[in-house]
Parts: C-alpha cells; sequence; structure tokens
C-alpha cells in the first residue's frame, strides 16, 4: 500500500484541521485562565504558573500530535478541568507549591496504575454503548444550547456565525463548520480589544520545581484529584470515543497520560488526561464524513496547543477578554451533529431506553456531588437501572 494510500488526500485534510483547531481553542477558551488561577490559589508564583501551563500544553499538544499520528484514531487528551477547578478550591497547603507538585505526581503515578491493573481497562472498556452515548448526549447539551443563549445575548455578534453556518450547510455542507470557524475569528479579531502591556512578557519559561511529598497534600489533593479526573475526565472521555465507533484500549492510553502528568508535574504543569467534550469535536462527523479521516483534527489540535503554550500569556489574554459564549456558541455549532448522533444511539434499543434516558438528564444537570461531576454520576445512574430492569426481565 502507498504512502498516498494510507493518509488522508490533501482536499479531505481542511475539514479536520480546522476541526482540531477549533477543538483546541473550545478546549482552551475557558480554562486557560482557569489554570493559571489554580496554580496561583495553591502557592504558584506568576512564574511557576506560567510554566505550569506552558508545561501542559506542550505535553498535551504531543500527544495529541503523536498518538493520532501513530494509530491514525481520533484520540485526544487535554487537562483537567474539574480538577483545576477542584484545586481553585483547596488553597496553598503546608509546604507551598511544591507540595502540590507532589501531589500532581502522585496523582500521576495512580493513573499509571489504573492502567497497569487489567480488571479495572476491561471494566471501563465494558461500558454499555446506549449509556455512553446517553452521557455524551448530556455532556454535549449544554454547548449546543450556546449558540441559542448567544443569539438573545449578543445577537450582532452572534448572527453573522449563525448565517455564515447556514448558507453553508446548504451549499457545502462539509466546510460549514470551518466557514463558521472563520467567521467567528473575523467577529473576535474586530470586537477583542487587548489590555495593554498584553505583550509585555509573552513569552513564558519552564521553571523548575521540585516536589515534595507530604501527607496532607496527597491527602487533600492528590487523592480527590485522582478521582475527580478519572471520573470527569477520562471515562467519559472513552466513553466518547466508544458512541462516535472507535473501539480504543483504555489502559495504555491511561499509563501514557500517567507518565506525561509525572513529567509535567516537575515543571509545575496540573495533570493531563483524555479529551472528553472536545474529544467529541474531533472524533465525531463533523471532523470528516469519513471515520478513518477523521485522526487529523486532534494532530491539529495538538499543534494548536503547542502554539498556545508558546504564547501562554498573549493566548489567555487575548481568550479572556474574548466573549466566551461567543467561542462556545461556534462549538456548539459544531457539535450539533455528534448530539443528534448520540441521542439517536442512546434511544435506538427500547430495552435500555428509561436507563439512557436516566444517564442523559443527570449528566445535562451538571450537578456535583461529593466533588465528583455529573457524568459519572450519570454512567453510574444509568447502569444501576439498567442492570435493576435485566433483573427484573429475568425473574
Amino acid at each position: 500500500m502507498t504512502a498516498d494510500a494510507t493518509s488522508p488526500q490533501r482536499a479531505d485534510l481542511a475539514q479536520p484541521i480546522f476541526a482540531g483547531a477549533l477543538a483546541a481553542v473550545v478546549g482552551s477558551a475557558s480554562t486557560f485562565t482557569l489554570v493559571l488561577a489554580a496554580l496561583a490559589a495553591a502557592g504558584a508564583s506568576p512564574q511557576q504558573a506560567g510554566s505550569g501551563l506552558l508545561s501542559i500544553c506542550m505535553a498535551i499538544g504531543l500527544l495529541n500530535i503523536v498518538i493520532a499520528w501513530r494509530v491514525k484514531v481520533p484520540v485526544s487528551f487535554a487537562w483537567t478541568t474539574p480538577g483545576m477547578a477542584f484545586l481553585l478550591t483547596v488553597g496553598e497547603p503546608p509546604g507551598g507549591f511544591p507540595a502540590v507538585a507532589g501531589a500532581f505526581v502522585v496523582c500521576a503515578g495512580l493513573i499509571a496504575l489504573t492502567g497497569l491493573i487489567r480488571p479495572l481497562g476491561r471494566a471501563i472498556a465494558a461500558i454499555p454503548a446506549a449509556i455512553a452515548n446517553a452521557m455524551l448526549a448530556g455532556m454535549l447539551l449544554t454547548l449546543c444550547l450556546a449558540p441559542i443563549n448567544a443569539v438573545a445575548e449578543m445577537p450582532w455578534h452572534t448572527l453573522p456565525i449563525l448565517v455564515t453556518w447556514g448558507l453553508a450547510l446548504r451549499y457545502a455542507r462539509r466546510y460549514a463548520v470551518p466557514l463558521a470557524v472563520c467567521a467567528t475569528a473575523i467577529v473576535l479579531v474586530t470586537t477583542t480589544h487587548l489590555p495593554a502591556g498584553t505583550f509585555d512578557g509573552a513569552w513564558p519559561m519552564l521553571v523548575p520545581v521540585m516536589p515534595v511529598f507530604t501527607l496532607d497534600a496527597i491527602v487533600r489533593i492528590a487523592l480527590p484529584l485522582y478521582i475527580v479526573t478519572m471520573a470527569s475526565q477520562n471515562l467519559p472521555g472513552i466513553a466518547v470515543m466508544q458512541s462516535n465507533g472507535f473501539r480504543v484500549q483504555p489502559a495504555p492510553l491511561f499509563v501514557i497520560t500517567g507518565l506525561s502528568s509525572a513529567a509535567t508535574a516537575f515543571f509545575g504543569g496540573p495533570t493531563g488526561n483524555l479529551a472528553a467534550i472536545t474529544a467529541a469535536i474531533c472524533a465525531g462527523p463533523e471532523a470528516h464524513p469519513d471515520p478513518d479521516k477523521r485522526w487529523p483534527a486532534p494532530v491539529a489540535a495538538g499543534f494548536t496547543y503547542v502554539l498556545f503554550g508558546l504564547t501562554a500569556s498573549l493566548a489567555a489574554a487575548f481568550i479572556a477578554a474574548s466573549p466566551p459564549l461567543l467561542i462556545q456558541a461556534v462549538a456548539g455549532l459544531a457539535l450539533f451533529s455528534s448530539l443528534a448522533a448520540a441521542l439517536g444511539a442512546a434511544l435506538a434499543e427500547e430495552q435500555s431506553r428509561l436507563p439512557a434516558i436516566l444517564t442523559f438528564v443527570a449528566t445535562a444537570s451538571g450537578v456535583t456531588i461529593l466533588g465528583v461531576g455529573a457524568p459519572f454520576w450519570g454512567l453510574v445512574g444509568g447502569i444501576v437501572l439498567l442492570l435493576l430492569l435485566r433483573r427484573t426481565g429475568r425473574s
């Protein structure tokens, strides 16, 4: 087989590249400042916080590029957004930021061990398809509502994007989302004003942080961070891949993300993991109608993350100055097809319809219980109800 036969044709690259770049922008838009704020709240200096953001951007960028290119599957990686939200509430522990870095190392080790213990990996891979699709649909619903909310709050910014998307659906369906992204970029460039001094210190540097291991940081930070990351990122990430028809082996991915997270911890970087919502952009039909040609999307996302990392301060300022709802709106347009496909697959079989609906509404509720996000509780509730109904049917 020739190289031309094994790689996408040039004409097929534009759509997944736009989808991957959009995924990286969406993944960064609302979380760049969250990462910086969480690291600062945990005791990091401005230089250490910038180093942490740079290291995690480089790590997940390289993971997206290398893994997707290697296996030709649109598997995506990101940092733990729920974990950063949790870290923001913890504050600086005894031992300061080095103790936080030690907690990052412990959390990374636990994620790697999860991949090495085979029964755990097999259990994750055995999630019922209907439940996985319902959880994905619940996760996507909020973003898919963003275009409607954006029209209500900022109509003159949003309507040009929606008109571009609608006309492209009619005359060039494959490029509807890329053209909507271009329209969004034009709107942002013409309406976003960066504050004075934005370009001062725009190039962050890696600052080594020697981890310190304390019982307090391990109990208060490492263990909850591990649970939150597995429940709110890695499990949904596997479910997203399954719902789009990609059967991935979770164990090697957990080991890889664990090892890379341990490395970034020595530069103050937070934990990395499988992407969830942004993975739906890269692995869904909007990335390409042909599933075999979607893998360039994570590669493009990886290069975008690396670029963001190299200009972390500038990117954070631009994203912070941009309307978050507008970026979420174009992401919602890109996820319409994924939401429709997930709902269709979740409700296809009558015997699993009620458990799927329970999973969908619980996930869409956005509730957090015991520090664990709604996707996990939706997954647990749906599986429990599915098992209960199957047992009742046998009786």
